[in-house]
């Protein structure tokens, strides 16, 4: 069997995980396995920032995947970046194999609102969802609703479905049966 590999970095509540597990399960033809947890990605963290790039955590996470991993997704609580952004909420190698996400953003309290649990597993799914169809090759889509749209900031996160637009479900349905005959 093949698997979506789910692998926490630090501290993530386990509600979290099988939350995503669950949803996952339900959008994703493959298996899907929560890894042991690792310990938080301290030699991601940059000083200067006071924030954590997400292309060393990729190529950490991607060191974790087996023969049976079809795609591995990090999860961690800290500030990501990538250079030419001043935050991101995660980052995924497009057509490759690791993808991560962050909570620290996608929590509520962080822009000064009260904790939802709710409110926060939303967000979760929905990014999770986008990373990982960035890993089975979909770009950013125009369709403001779908998952794929690019959020740039909490309230696209909000505003959009945790579902494919119809292209783009029709695209990565297509690289599912591609991936399956490889």
């Amino acid at each position: 069997m093949k698997y979506i590999d789910i692998l926490p970095m630090g501290s993530i509540k386990p509600d979290i995980l099988d939350i995503l597990s669950q949803h996952l399960a339900k959008l994703f033809p493959y298996g899907i396995r929560t890894l042991k947890p690792l310990k938080e990605p301290i030699y991601a963290f940059n000083f200067i920032r006071n924030q954590y790039f997400s292309s060393k955590i990729l190529s950490e996470i991607v060191n974790h995947a087996s023969s049976e991993t079809v795609k591995i997704l990090g999860v961690v609580d800290v500030d990501l970046y990538i250079p030419i952004f001043c935050f991101v909420f995660g980052e995924a190698q497009l057509r490759g194999k690791a993808a991560v996400i962050s909570l620290h953003r996608l929590r509520p309290e962080f822009y000064g609102l009260e904790p939802n649990r709710e409110l926060l597993r939303e967000r979760v799914i929905k990014e999770s969802i986008h990373e990982l169809g960035h890993n089975f090759g979909l770009t950013h889509c125009l369709d403001e609703n779908c998952v794929m749209y690019f959020s740039h900031s909490i309230w696209h996160t909000d505003a959009k479905k945790s579902c494919f637009c119809e292209e783009c479900h029709r695209i990565i349905n297509h690289r599912f049966v591609l991936q399956e005959e490889a």
